[in-house]
């Protein structure tokens, strides 16, 4: 079945990390070999994979931090570096849509005739060797990168569809994962630049301050690309029944993410995931199902890549290409083909087609 990953950092792991992402998962492996750091020869996520794994859709992301407390290739000293690294990111995307091996996607049409191709593809008997390009939806994980409320237009016309405004910590926009930040002075003149330009709004990583602020100022397309249940996983980087029901009311999705510490209470980064499961991600799917008494807003956003590996992952996960384990997961719980469908690739792709109407 076709998938739709609401959440990858291709370009974060091929730049930063120094990855070919052209080659597969195992000899990256293989190369990382004697490569010391947390991830390092444990990743799952390369386009060899993807293909095998029919994603044939995702949002990718450009990450560049700038929140004044400095993280090695993730958070920078300034601005203005940010900005830097993030159209160095958005650079590659075009670098392999130019060698014909993914495609970016800003609008209906162009979406329409990729995911046709795809599903002929699938119809006589999918070939991972002569899959169509992959598609990629461009988002900005955090807004750092952005100089101003009043430059959001130049990234719109580079490709951007999607952006969160914060990631971790104090964002320059908003406050994020780990903090009780509202909106900033910049924030709110952003939010509305998104609604004139019709940008979507990705809720991930905000602040619950900043997230009720947010959704009264910004009154187009909402989603969480990449968020789990607060009320399965008590942490503030998962959202409470509350927001998920308002981002249910407005008819966005929820990309259930793949990430152990998302999944296990109390998980800490480094510890075993022998006891976290991809049915432990369904749990999360169902509960989003059941808020929603149907299953129109559940959907994929597994961040495998967002700087780590199979050590935190679910234990069962070898590479991307594993997700076609989850039809038959969710059928075991129940689930219908046609709410599989809309949970594999069909709710994002509703979405979609509606902010892009």
């Amino acid at each position: 079945m076709l998938v739709i990953d609401a959440h990858l950092d291709l370009a974060w792991s091929a730049l930063q990390w120094n990855r070919n992402l052209l080659e597969s998962v195992y000899t990256i492996r293989a190369n990382e070999a004697k490569v010391a750091g947390k991830g390092r020869a444990q990743n799952t996520v390369c386009l060899p994979e993807m293909r095998q794994g029919r994603v044939a859709l995702s949002f990718v992301t450009m990450l560049a931090r700038s929140t004044g407390h400095k993280v090695a290739y993730l958070d920078y000293g300034s601005q203005s570096q940010a900005y830097g690294i993030a159209k160095g990111q958005l650079a590659y995307y075009r670098a392999l849509e130019t060698d014909g091996h993914a495609r970016v996607l800003a609008d209906s049409e162009s979406l329409r005739a990729h995911i046709a191709e795809w599903e002929a593809w699938e119809s006589v008997g999918p070939n991972p060797l002569n899959a169509p390009p992959l598609g990629f939806v461009i988002s900005m994980e955090g807004a750092d990168p952005i100089r101003d409320p009043a430059q959001l237009e130049e990234w719109w016309e580079a490709g951007l569809r999607l952006l969160g405004p914060t990631h971790y910590g104090p964002g320059r926009y908003a406050g994020g994962t780990g903090v009780e930040h509202g909106l900033t002075a910049l924030g709110e003149p952003l939010l509305r630049e998104m609604n004139r330009l019709g940008m979507l709004l990705d809720l991930t990583h905000m602040s619950d301050q900043a997230f009720w602020q947010a959704v009264k100022v910004y009154d187009g397309p909402v989603l969480a690309s990449h968020n789990n249940c607060r009320a399965l996983v008590p942490h503030q980087r998962q959202f409470s029944d509350d927001q998920l029901k308002l981002i249910i009311k407005r008819d966005g999705v929820i990309g259930a993410a793949f990430d152990i510490w998302m999944l296990q209470p109390g998980f800490v980064r480094g510890g075993s995931n022998r006891d976290v499961f991809i049915e432990t991600v369904i749990d999360h799917i169902d509960h989003i199902c059941q808020l929603a008494g149907n299953s129109l807003h559940a959907a994929i956003g597994t961040d495998l890549d967002g700087g780590f590996g199979r050590e935190q992952s679910p234990c069962d996960l070898d590479t991307i290409a594993d997700l076609q384990l989850l039809p038959e997961l969710l059928a075991a719980r129940g689930y219908q083909a046609d709410d599989i469908a809309n949970i594999m690739h069909g709710n994002w792709l509703r979405f979609l087609y509606g902010a892009w109407s």
